[in-house]
């Protein structure tokens, strides 16, 4: 149903203005809970029309630093450009759905 892509700076404008859901993990690989939430993100991408943007915070820092990421993961969600919500931290995916669900419902 979605997809998963990878987000850069160059083009992290192009790939959240898109008039579908965007969900944003900022994520870094020698981060333990990034590991850990990359299943489940597979799992929603999965499961719901939504786009989920891998931005590695190591390589994108233009990115990280613009949207004030200082914890990781953090998720961001987009809708037409526009920043939705976000959390920060790992979640179980009853988690994720449950905090998803309250804004594509």
């Amino acid at each position: 149903m979605g997809k998963i892509v990878d987000a850069s700076d160059s083009d992290f404008d192009v790939v959240t203005k898109s008039d579908e859901w965007v969900l944003v993990d900022f994520w870094a690989p020698w981060c333990g809970p990034c590991r850990m939430v990359g299943p489940v993100l597979s799992q929603i991408a999965d499961e719901r029309e939504i786009t989920v943007a891998k931005v590695n915070t190591d390589v994108n820092p233009l990115t990280s630093g613009r949207f004030g990421i200082r914890g990781i993961p953090a998720l961001l969600l987009f809708r037409n450009g526009e920043m939705i919500d976000r959390m920060t931290g790992a979640m179980p995916k009853h988690g994720m759905d449950t905090w998803l669900n309250r804004h594509m419902a």
